[in-house]
């Protein structure tokens, strides 16, 4: 009897552009004797397939369970169809089609074939820091629109020569349809050059040389995936400290690049979990701890206990680190606050000042594309999203509209959304300049060109004055049929988390940070909602503080603590300690004068600001060179002590109008009590950390029980404090509380984007 044959057409969608996809699909069906064809199309991919129904049967499983490693198949579309009769299996043109969009693959790290192949003397890659093949390489980076070709990427100019071309179009070939294919003889090639762009040397010498220079103490911007690094030795106490200098970048610690997971084992203490982030093919920044006797700079990350560790992921890191066999200083190209340089021409005239000599290369890179950093506390928690997670999107529990979320001030990111996907940029950076603005502006195109997104509805923050706020109004100036909606900052940030953890019923969500306009006009940072996707109330918050000076006060935390201190002890309990002794009396009077007059000193409900204050209070941080450096170093203060200690300060809650109000006046009195006493910082630290975790779980059993509701939802970026989150979850699981925290998204303001966009959402279909 004649076996039966079927032809179906199949419909596949998720990441299967850019990651060998097709050139799987081809080696199963022609190893199952199968016909038909695969291309690319705008929207997913398509296959014709036809065949012997027990071939069909094993093309499926080999579909399920043999799929490429950096592919992820969300559906298969199957229908049937009339035999065809085709000869043999071929990958055909692909296909654009208007209006329609796929996902699209971040950029993965090298793969270890390709590695193999770079370390190997006999092999024609030999040292070739452009090596990819299907399974690696640049994607999101070079990809200018979809379907997913070489002719729509930046690897466009380069033809192949024909042994890059054979493997090309050799099908058992790990090379087979891998658009940015390239050797030395066809492919991109190094420059080094000096700081007036005079190129030095080129190609194998560029490396050779570039390495030499590293081990001499010299800085060298280096072109990479998604733009450039600023790289030094990271054990030169002399070459940290002068590209502090240059980069103007006084104390935030600086991410350093091993060689290998062993030699960053050297270095610091390093979990299973942890080695599995940093050998993932993400390959991100990830926070760990410092091993005391690491022999690294003590400039990379000074007065902390947490090192950014990562590995080479891109081939040219590989080659730097193996032949300068030192841990290398990898930060971002860019001075302070400003986006991250990714042009030849741009990082010579903006690195200019602080490298010595530049790494060029003549691969474009098409958008900017930051170092991802990731910490574990209890599970992975992204703290910065970027390299290797984006463009890839959160999967919303609902079908939205076409929604840009403009998100925040810090830390921030926008969203695209629509169908079931919410499309997060990567990290954008503070949007605090115009260089800012632009890379803002550009990356927006790009997302909606991507994902077919031209957005019938915008949101912003609260904040009226923010550059990301006043985008969103523009928009909507020049069209008016689009609506626009204000999202109350830690609203958005509650929502985020619900949405992440796939949650739609009301949750009481802690949201603590440094600053989110309210809706009464104040600072909020201290909150606790109750919160679903269409709205909140504020049921709990700290008390409202005087912040004379309002950004002043944040960049000097010891003016938030003598305004604590003032307002809620009085003046002579103010001038009793240590650490006002070295301000100058005239600002004191004038910062008391604002304060009784109410003078530019907005009141803040900020957990972030308490944080600073108590920071500056026990004489451990009275000023900053970065964000949140105070709270940080408090944390890692709070980490010497004796942590089998249980007793926390006193405060209490009070109830005005149905609000919860925590007050925090006996807290300070207690700890400059302990001050007096001469209890050690350390001790002190900690204690403020169970009392910030005890006062959250107390506001939340009160809440709980008026509402019924034993869902928490924590975000903000205060819970970036690994210390604080690890008793805050324990605490709140002792009150069989069931605890929803952040992990694919950021808890800082990098997630407020994707709660404005679920936010909006509901708002336009209320209006």
């Amino acid at each position: 009897m004649a076996k039966t044959i079927r032809s179906l057409s199949l419909e596949v969608y998720g990441i299967v552009q850019g990651v060998g996809f097709r050139p799987f699909i081809y080696r199963i069906a022609s190893d199952n004797d199968l016909s038909g064809w695969v291309r690319n199309t705008s929207g997913n991919v398509e296959i014709n397939i036809e065949g012997k129904e027990e071939a069909l049967n094993v093309f499926f499983k080999q579909l399920e369970t043999e799929a490429p490693p950096i592919s992820y198949i969300e559906d298969i579309r199957i229908t049937r169809q009339s035999v065809v009769g085709y000869e043999g299996f071929k990958i055909e043109i692909s296909q654009a089609q208007e209006g329609r969009y796929q996902l699209v693959s971040p950029d993965i790290s090298t793969c270890t074939a390709c590695l193999a192949e770079i370390m190997n003397p006999y092999d024609r890659r030999y040292r070739y820091p452009f090596t990819n093949c299907t399974n690696c390489g640049p994607r999101f980076t070079i990809i200018k629109e979809i379907p997913y070709d070489r002719s729509r990427t930046t690897m466009a100019g380069f033809r192949m020569c024909p042994q890059c071309q054979q493997e090309y179009d050799e099908p058992s070939n790990r090379r087979f349809h891998a658009q940015p294919n390239a050797c030395p003889v066809c492919g991109p090639h190094l420059k080094l050059a000096d700081r007036k762009g005079n190129v030095i040397t080129e190609s194998d010498g560029a490396m050779t040389l570039a390495c030499k220079l590293l081990l001499e103490g010299n800085i060298i911007a280096i072109k990479g995936l998604g733009g450039y690094l600023l790289a030094c030795d990271a054990t030169n106490d002399k070459a940290v400290a002068l590209l502090r200098k240059r980069k103007q970048r006084p104390a935030k610690p600086l991410a350093v690049m091993f060689a290998s997971l062993e030699e960053a084992r050297k270095h610091c203490h390093i979990s299973n979990e942890e080695a599995e982030l940093l050998l993932a093919p993400q390959s991100p920044i990830l926070l760990v701890r410092w091993r005391e006797n690491s022999d690294l700079s003590k400039l990379v990350a000074p007065n902390l206990k947490y090192q950014g560790v990562m590995l080479p992921y891109t081939p040219l890191h590989h080659i730097l680190l193996k032949e300068t066999a030192i841990p290398l200083v990898m930060t971002s190209g860019n001075l302070s606050e400003e986006p991250i340089a990714k042009d030849n021409n741009e990082a010579l005239h903006r690195l200019g000042n602080i490298a010595d000599y530049f790494l060029l290369h003549n691969r474009d890179i098409y958008v900017r594309y930051d170092d991802s950093v990731v910490m574990v506390v209890g599970k992975p928690q992204i703290i910065r999203r970027a390299r290797g997670y984006s463009p890839s999107p959160i999967h919303l529990p609902y079908k939205s509209r076409r929604i840009l979320a403009c998100g925040g001030e810090l830390k921030n990111t926008f969203c695209l959304a629509r169908d079931e996907y919410a499309f997060i940029s990567q990290h954008i950076a503070d949007m605090e300049n115009l260089e800012t603005l632009e890379h803002f502006s550009n990356t927006i195109e790009l997302y909606k060109k991507l994902f077919s997104i031209e957005p019938e509805v915008i949101a912003h923050d609260l904040h009226p004055d923010y550059l990301s706020t006043n985008y969103a109004r523009e928009i909507v100036r020049a069209n008016a049929e689009v609506k626009i909606y204000p999202v109350q900052h830690h609203h958005a940030h509650i929502v985020s988390c619900m949405v992440e953890n796939r949650v739609d019923e009301p949750v009481i969500g802690v949201a603590f940070d440094g600053t989110g306009y309210g809706s009464d006009g104040c600072i909020w940072g201290g909150e606790l909602l109750v919160a679903d996707y269409k709205g909140f109330e504020r049921l709990g918050h700290l008390e409202y503080m005087p912040l004379p000076g309002g950004d002043t006060a944040i960049k000097k935390p010891y003016r938030t603590a003598a305004s604590y201190i003032y307002s809620l002890l009085g003046k002579e309990s103010l001038e009793s300690l240590s650490f006002i002794q070295g301000v100058d009396r005239q600002e004191l009077a004038i910062l008391e004068q604002q304060i009784d007059k109410g003078i530019n000193t907005p009141l803040t409900s900020s957990c972030g600001r308490l944080f600073d204050a108590v920071s500056a209070l026990i004489g451990i941080r009275s000023e900053i060179d970065y964000e949140a450096q105070a709270a940080i170093e408090l944390e890692m203060a709070a980490m010497d002590a004796d942590q089998s200690y249980v007793n926390s300060y006193p405060f209490v809650v009070v109830k005005e109008n149905g609000i919860y109000s925590i007050c925090f006046g006996e807290t300070l009195y207690a700890i400059i009590s302990d001050l007096k006493k001469g209890v050690s910082e350390s001790e002190i630290a900690y204690r403020f950390h169970l009392t910030v975790a005890q006062m959250i779980t107390d506001v939340c059993c009160r809440i709980s029980k008026s509402t019924g509701i034993s869902r928490i939802a924590l975000s903000g970026g205060v819970f970036q404090n690994r210390l604080l989150l690890k008793l805050t979850l324990c605490m709140l699981a002792r009150s069989k509380f069931d605890v929803l925290t952040h992990g694919r998204v950021p808890t800082n303001d990098a997630c407020i984007s994707l709660g404005q966009a679920v936010i909006a959402n509901f708002m336009a279909e209320d209006s």
